[in-house]
């Protein structure tokens, strides 16, 4: 097999690799060449406890098919720790795979502080606080590639899952921009919405699909988006079951009004269809494109 896709001298950190996703991630990575830090604290999926045997078992693997791996059992929450034994180890940090997370499932009006704040600090200040380690060192050697879990829970929302929808959407506005501000130092920054069939989707999915859903058929997505090949940065791709496409941002062209004589309540149910009519709808890339329809209006009504 030619496997153009090679990551030799290259270091790839991997959260919540003990099973599941990340498991499947860091052993295509070190099949592929890359030195692994294989990161997971071994809690439940509802985050709680801790067992080293979990990423301990994953480094076992990669060593016995003759890969480089070193197991860390740090919380995300502690992402200079990990990134620091990545740098012990390997002595440099070319790609961080933010894979961790946990479920706390209820709907919203049973809802504890305590089930919003642990998503939230595992998803989202986790994923911060590893990348923000790794990210000085990316910059200094003008290379690196950053892969957030963002899911489709939070693209599209989904019964019961009000805190884990809005940390996984979280993650991917810090996905486009991290894609802005690193570009210039070749850092690029993508997002995955995965379906797989590991221990947090188990019961979620009817059993015969989930047999299906190998978590091995998300992970060369993850590994050709972490390559030198790719040169993808802020995108946001669905993939589970062998299928995998990229999700863009649609808007209507809307309806414009009179900034300097005003409008009502009325006016704006007047034109409701309009407004919310997507034929030729704009796909606006950026912040500056997404004014465009605002700043034309502006400019109709000025004269």
């Amino acid at each position: 097999m030619n496997e153009s896709v090679r990551f030799e001298d290259k270091v790839v950190i991997i959260t919540g690799a003990g099973g599941g996703l990340g498991r499947a991630h860091a052993l295509l990575f070190a099949k592929h060449g890359a030195k692994v830090l294989v990161n997971d604290l071994g809690g439940s999926a509802q985050g709680e406890g801790a067992n080293a045997s979990a990423a301990d078992r994953v480094v076992a693997e990669i060593r016995e098919a003759g890969g480089t791996a070193q197991a860390n059992h740090d919380s995300v929450t502690d992402g200079d720790k990990i990134v620091q034994n990545a740098l012990d180890a390997f002595g440099r940090i070319d790609v961080v795979v933010n894979n961790a997370g946990i479920l706390r499932d209820k709907t919203f009006h049973k809802m504890d502080d305590s089930d919003w704040d642990l998503v939230y600090r595992v998803h989202v200040e986790g994923a911060y606080k590893v990348t923000r380690a790794a990210w000085p060192h990316m910059r200094e050697q003008s290379y690196g590639r950053v892969i957030f879990t963002a899911s489709t829970s939070g693209i599209y929302g989904n019964f019961g899952q009000s805190n884990y929808g809005m940390a996984k959407l979280g993650l991917y506005g810090l996905t486009r921009t991290l894609a802005i501000e690193g570009r210039k130092n070749n850092i690029l920054v993508n997002a995955i919405a995965p379906t797989g069939g590991t221990r947090m989707t188990e019961g979620l999915i009817p059993p015969q699909v989930f047999e299906q859903l190998k978590p091995e058929l998300v992970s060369p997505l993850v590994v050709y988006l972490a390559s030198e090949n790719c040169q993808e940065t802020s995108g946001l791709f669905e993939v589970g079951g062998g299928w995998m496409g990229k999700v863009r941002w649609e808007r209507s062209l809307g309806a414009g009004f009179d900034p300097r004589e005003g409008f009502s309540p009325e006016d704006v149910a007047a034109h409701w269809q309009q407004i919310c009519d997507f034929e030729g709808a704009a796909h606006p890339k950026d912040n500056i494109e997404a004014l465009k329809e605002m700043m034309a209006n502006l400019q109709k009504y000025s004269h």
